[in-house]
């Protein structure tokens, strides 16, 4: 990789399309960006591989940083089904809320939504890190592998259905479990990935809160449905 800029770039979507935007980000000549009037649009910042920084000023639709390495990419506003999907390294951060399907099938990094995630978050996770600070919606973590997802709120029906090895601490309720997630032993090497997946999120205070972090319930895999 050439050696990039240290200067931040404005990019405005109202001007220019996405897809020259992410070929500029394919290729990038600076190490930050600024997208401007977002306003919905699908795939955007799709496909980084660089450790550049990102920052979206609205809300995004389908498939925002999709297949992410290294970099950061932040949405402050919504973003719409299957942000970070296949996301590999780095983080994507939305500051909103996030629809169906976020971070499905990550292999890597972290993605932190402030806000709610819906339906089948995490759904194949392969080893990513998901921390939703608010509540998650039904079907999630569906035959998730690898990986962690915390949830500082409440969780919907289903919740890892036909999960494998991946890790959920929950510290709301939970509506309903998925075949063979069983609620397991929260012993103290678990706490401390837990501390840490919360200190990674910005939650610094709530990390260091005792009382918070073993307010969290983890879930994992009965592993009665495949043999080792």
């Amino acid at each position: 990789m050439e050696t990039l800029t240290q200067t931040t770039v404005e990019f405005d979507l109202a001007e220019k399309p996405v897809r020259e935007l992410n070929q500029e980000l394919h290729n990038p000549t600076a190490t930050n960006y600024k997208v401007l009037n977002p306003r919905g649009e699908h795939s955007v910042a799709v496909g980084i591989n660089d450790p550049i920084e990102v920052e979206i000023e609205g809300d995004v639709g389908y498939y925002c940083a999709g297949m992410h390495q290294h970099g950061t990419v932040t949405v402050n506003g919504m973003a719409g089904p299957g942000v970070a999907e296949n996301m590999m390294s780095g983080t994507v951060h939305i500051k909103g809320h996030a629809s169906q399907s976020a971070g499905a099938t990550a292999h890597g990094g972290l993605l932190i939504i402030e806000g709610n995630a819906s339906t089948r978050c995490g759904i194949s996770l392969k080893g990513g890190d998901i921390v939703v600070k608010g509540n998650m919606g039904s079907k999630s973590a569906f035959m998730a592998q690898a990986g962690r997802i915390v949830v500082c709120g409440d969780a919907g029906e289903d919740i890892g259905d036909s999960i494998f090895e991946a890790r959920l601490y929950i510290r709301g309720e939970v509506a309903s479990l998925g075949a063979d997630c069983v609620r397991k032993e929260m012993r103290e090497e678990h706490r401390e990935e837990l501390v840490q997946l919360l200190k990674d999120a910005g939650m610094e205070e709530e990390a260091n809160d005792e009382a918070y972090v073993d307010s969290f319930t983890r879930y994992g895999s009965a592993r009665t449905l495949y043999n080792f």
